[in-house]
């Protein structure tokens, strides 16, 4: 009977400890941010700073992935005020407008340490958490001479062949497309039709063409050229390289902002401040492979110093990219064929 009684005691002290504990997790307040799945993946950038953001504000963060950067918009768009975002992380210069245009967001009034951006950013709705730039990415002990411009890629012959995104859906697709843009201006179409028979094919998004092209299935993907960092520091294979194009590479601004609807807008301001500190910081190079914005106190690990710098960013302003995107998307549509 003792022995009985005991163990229901245990059992009884567990059960209430569990209900305490329970009781002191709900009382946590809660953010929750949509990001693309790369960002939340377990190998990704985003439990690093879920860890660390939690010990800053006793809060508990709530990563929702979405499969790309535009979904993710979409997604708020459709969902309006209704939406459970606090955050939204995932954003870029290239889609920027379009969402300050949905008049979901709000201002968060804050002064950010951007040190590391090559560019001078004042906005007050759109806050900078890392940078790359675009290029294609091609494996040296297959490829030994890989096109060292636009024109060069679209005059390959024999098999050659790429693999790029749609840039309906996918920021890198909408990248490249910006980025022959910039370069070619009101010719732009002509040169989609020479690069036409050179495209393998046109993926959703980004995983997907990274992995035709990792099986072998494609020359050369576009991608970032941080990108051969990770094979060189997680895989330890330094034969994937990025292709340095004379015209320079189109820079991609990545983006996080407060949805006016946030339950908890103190909570959503004090996240967006968090990410200029190091325990955002810090977890960028090798958990989202882009270059951080703000000066950690740490160099770049080791490998980053082996990568292609491009010595002509490419940009083009926000409200340029939306005012052209619609028609600029139906120029690359018909060049397809």
């Amino acid at each position: 009977m003792y022995s009985i009684l005991k163990k229901l005691t245990v059992i009884a002290a567990i059960c209430g400890l569990g209900m305490a504990t329970s009781g002191i997790a709900a009382d946590k307040p809660k953010l929750t941010v949509y990001t693309y799945d790369a960002f939340a993946a377990d190998w990704g950038a985003g439990p690093k700073i879920k860890a660390a953001f939690e010990i800053d504000c006793g809060c508990i963060l709530n990563f929702v992935a979405v499969d790309s950067s535009v979904a993710m918009l979409r997604k708020i768009q459709l969902e309006g005020a209704d939406t459970k975002a606090d955050i939204v992380l995932g954003l870029d210069t290239n889609i920027m407008e379009s969402a300050r245009g949905s008049d979901l967001f709000a201002f968060h009034k804050l002064v950010m340490n951007n040190k590391n951006l090559p560019l001078n950013w004042t906005d007050w709705t759109f806050v900078p958490y890392d940078y790359g730039y675009f290029a294609f990415v091609y494996d040296s002990q297959k490829l030994n001479n890989p096109p060292t411009s636009f024109a060069e890629l679209a005059a390959r012959e024999g098999d050659f062949k790429i693999v790029i995104q749609d840039p309906r859906s996918s920021t890198p697709g909408l990248g490249l497309l910006l980025w022959i843009k910039k370069v070619y201006g009101d010719k732009a179409t002509d040169y989609w039709r020479k690069l036409r028979p050179r495209i393998l094919t046109v993926t959703k998004g980004w995983s997907e063409a990274y992995g035709l092209f990792l099986k072998g299935e494609a020359d050369m993907v576009l991608s970032y050229t941080t990108s051969p960092a990770y094979h060189l520091i997680a895989e330890k294979k330094d034969h994937y390289k990025s292709a340095a194009f004379e015209e320079g590479h189109y820079m991609q601004v990545e983006l996080a902002g407060m949805l006016k609807s946030s339950k908890n807008p103190d909570l959503a301001r004090k996240f967006l401040a968090f990410i200029s500190s190091k325990g955002f910081q810090q977890a960028i190079p090798t958990g989202n492979w882009m270059y951080p914005v703000s000066d950690t106190g740490l160099p770049l690990p080791k490998g980053f110093e082996t990568l292609h710098v491009p010595r002509r960013p490419l940009l083009m302003r926000g409200k340029d990219v939306e005012k052209g995107r619609k028609a600029w998307i139906a120029e690359w549509l018909d060049a397809q064929g």
